[in-house]
């Protein structure tokens, strides 16, 4: 870490997901102490009301390294990681579950339980993931996507990004989101190809989006800072005031999010989008407090629905 500051869940997060009741959520082969530290904690602060899924003998164990009583606890037992995300996408599919939480598993198992076209959970819209991103000491909040899941998307699937992630926003509480569609410039370019779908985003966008403000090609700096829109003459409400940030490719959205945490001990809610729940798809590398910031928006988004 660059930065010293220690990473923070934001009160204001905490304090939006404290007005829903709390969310049933599945925690995905509950069996590393991460997934059950987290499942703990979002328990303890009213966030979720824990579903553990995984081996019953080491769920019970590593629940009692952290004093934590299962009495009134549902278990699914699963012998294997594949059982356990196959079973906890079944509770989701009948409504037994409201969220999904990623434990001790392979994404990819993990993902292939979500996506299967006849028991998974499917909607009419592609997945895609948003981190929703605030820093210590800063009132501004952005989202930044996608970062984790489409690695190269196209028109189509950027169009999908941009539908998912004014509906998060909406149900965060901001009634119309701006959106940055970002390129290296503000100029359509034909030798940039993410500047050209940008410019086709905004046409689209504007026929088909409401209720958001959607506007590219963005250069970053044009996108956050109003000092740096003001200079370069952008009319536009997004301009230096972007809520949501849709980067063109995974290896941009990556470096930016990381950049922010690792920097300026931005604290980096993840969550996957555009299935019938939401899904957190937390890392062992994540603080606790990025973590409980991500059930927080999964619980508000799941009431949402």
């Amino acid at each position: 870490m660059l930065s010293q500051h220690p990473i923070e869940c934001p009160n204001a997060l905490l304090d939006n997901a404290a007005q829903y009741s709390p969310a049933r959520t599945a925690i995905v082969n509950a069996t590393s102490l991460i997934a059950m530290e987290s499942a703990f904690l979002a328990a303890k602060f009213r966030l979720i009301e824990p579903v553990l899924v995984g081996d019953r003998r080491v769920i019970t164990t590593l629940a009692a390294e952290l004093d934590w009583d299962l009495a009134h606890t549902e278990i699914h037992n699963a012998e294997d990681e594949e059982t356990a995300a196959k079973l906890s996408v079944n509770l989701a599919r009948t409504g037994q579950v409201s969220a999904i939480m990623k434990g001790q598993i392979h994404t990819d198992t993990f993902m292939r339980a979500i996506v299967n076209r006849d028991t998974g959970l499917r909607t009419g819209r592609r997945l895609s993931h948003a981190f929703h991103m605030s820093v210590p000491g800063s009132d501004r909040v952005m989202t930044i996507t996608d970062a984790a899941i489409n690695i190269a998307p196209d028109l189509e699937t950027k169009k999908a990004i941009i539908h998912n992630s004014v509906d998060m926003m909406h149900a965060l509480g901001t009634k119309t989101p701006k959106v940055a569609v970002l390129s290296a410039t503000e100029e359509e370019n034909p030798q940039i190809p993410s500047s050209v779908e940008a410019a086709e985003l905004t046409r689209w966008a504007a026929e088909e989006v409401s209720e958001a403000n959607v506007f590219g090609p963005m250069a970053l700096d044009n996108a956050i800072s109003p000092e740096a829109a003001k200079i370069k003459n952008i009319q536009n409400p997004v301009a230096g005031q972007a809520d949501i940030l849709v980067v063109p490719n995974i290896e941009t959205g990556n470096a930016m999010f990381k950049q922010l945490v690792y920097c300026d001990s931005a604290c980096a809610a993840g969550i996957v989008l555009g299935a019938s729940v939401p899904i957190v798809l937390t890392s062992r590398a994540d603080p606790p407090a990025a973590r409980l910031a991500s059930m927080a928006i999964a619980t508000i988004v799941a009431h949402s629905v």
